[in-house]
């Protein structure tokens, strides 16, 4: 299975922390971080995907990406 994950979070290093706990996980960058200014909130809000190779997985919609 090809699993796609998409994380987002304010502009914090939990967002930073939760796209290297995916990196530790052997997921794997795809594309350029994503930035967006939220201005009900003043806050900036960022986005990365990340993709990872799954053997012996079959998808479902029932699979947890961020447990893989």
């Amino acid at each position: 299975m090809h699993a796609y994950r998409f994380i987002t979070d304010d502009d914090t290093s939990d967002f930073c922390h939760r796209v290297s706990q995916a990196l530790s996980n052997g997921w794997q960058l795809h594309g350029e971080p994503q930035y967006v200014f939220n201005a009900t909130t003043g806050q900036m809000r960022c986005g990365q995907a990340v993709v990872k190779s799954v053997p012996d997985v079959t998808y479902s919609r029932d699979v947890k990406l961020g447990d893989l």
